[in-house]
């Protein structure tokens, strides 16, 4: 295999189907890589991955996190939280996390459970997707709900949120269908938080709507609706898909290692420790797209100033030089041997990890008691093609 030409595509189908092959060429071959085709740089190894993350004055998150958005750099001037470099990332984030609050979070604990409990009651033992019949459904309905979403525009959010991610093998831009998703999507919190100026319910839209944050400039302390539906769009996107994935797929790891779900079933204290090792070993986010400031010296390669920056997760998440038997899922794992990147690192960490920590955990719970054995169909499971999330949409479960 070595004797071939090491080519990382994130716009392939051997990246959709599975990385975790080139992951290990790129850490020893190319820890700087450089993709002639697209002309970017990526980081493979934990040990340039992490600082990466902490260091914004060099990696810079102000042109966006995909590769087409960074190289056009065409950023709205209504920016979202996640294309923001301090000071203005620290204002919004003092702002926003204001909301995700461990006390806020648990507060959501028990409608969590309630919303988990009622899609997977609706799923047929006899044979079912654990996608599409279940871990697709309820991370968006418990993020849309939080949000004040009204039920009956829920599945369509969801709908547009993928639209928006999808990418088929060779294409690096956002279809028109695409697009078309982001202006509804923009469009449609623009309009509630609008309406929630004037309808104040008890949701995080209307919340925000009465927040005050510090600026720089001269703009009103206030968030505008626009500033609001960005975020909104962000968060309901994050907030659906990760747990999506990380559940969705979770079947799949402990058929792998059933070793492991034996593990659970014997002990649910370790569930906890299932759902960290299931984001380091099957990272939801694979990457995000930095842009380059300065010329910075890696490994004997020079990235120049100007460039997009891939700082790959998913592959230092499973860097053997991090994580001890890193290609092994196992829920046992030392914690204290590296940071699991799973959710970013610095100031662009995910806000609502704790979110999806605690939705991951009540799902994982509940289907250790609805399926307590299983087998997964896995010549029939089918990897997303989509920009910057991995993972799976078709996982056929039977339980035995």
């Amino acid at each position: 295999m070595t004797d071939t030409k090491l080519v990382f595509d994130p716009f392939s189908r051997e990246f959709f189907d599975g990385p975790y092959d080139i992951y290990r060429r790129m850490r020893e071959e190319a820890p700087v890589y450089y993709s002639e085709e697209y002309d970017f740089y990526a980081l493979s190894r934990h040990e340039d991955v992490a600082p990466a993350y902490r260091d914004f004055e060099t990696y810079s998150s102000a042109r966006g996190i995909d590769l087409a958005t960074v190289r056009e750099g065409k950023i709205p001037p209504h920016k979202s939280i996640i294309v923001l470099d301090p000071p203005e990332h620290r204002h919004m984030r003092r702002l926003v996390s204001k909301v995700f609050t461990p006390r806020a979070i648990a507060e959501l604990k028990d409608m969590a459970a309630e919303q988990i409990d009622r899609f997977l009651a609706a799923v047929d033992p006899d044979g079912f997707d654990m996608v599409h019949d279940f871990s697709a459904l309820f991370p968006i309905e418990i993020i849309s709900r939080m949000l004040g979403v009204p039920e009956d525009s829920r599945t369509q959010v969801r709908l547009w949120t993928d639209d928006l991610l999808q990418r088929e093998v060779g294409q690096m831009e956002m279809s028109e269908v695409g697009f078309d998703a982001v202006v509804e999507l923009a469009r449609f919190y623009y309009g509630l938080a609008s309406d929630r100026r004037k309808n104040p319910r008890d949701d995080m839209i209307t919340k925000l709507t009465r927040a005050q944050i510090e600026r720089d400039d001269d703009e009103p302390p206030t968030l505008s609706n626009m500033e609001i539906a960005m975020f909104a769009s962000l968060l309901g996107g994050a907030g659906a898909e990760t747990v999506a994935k990380l559940i969705g797929g979770a079947p799949v790891t402990f058929s792998r290692f059933p070793d492991q779900w034996k593990k659970l079933q014997e002990d649910r204290t370790k569930i906890p420790d299932a759902v960290e090792e299931l984001l380091r070993f099957e990272s939801p986010n694979q990457y995000n797209v930095r842009y380059s400031m300065k010329e910075v010296t890696l490994h004997g390669v020079t990235i120049p100033a100007g460039k997009p920056v891939f700082l790959m997760l998913g592959s230092a998440n499973r860097d053997p030089d991090a994580f001890t038997d890193a290609d092994t899922f196992d829920i046992d794992r030392d914690r204290s041997e590296a940071q699991n990147l799973a959710f970013g690192l610095g100031i662009h960490s995910c806000l609502g990890a704790a979110l999806a920590r605690m939705e991951s955990a009540i799902a994982l719970e509940r289907i250790l008691d609805f399926m307590p054995e299983f087998e997964v169909d896995i010549d029939n499971c089918t990897r997303v093609s989509m920009q910057n999330v991995a993972g799976y949409d078709h996982v056929p479960v039977k339980i035995l």
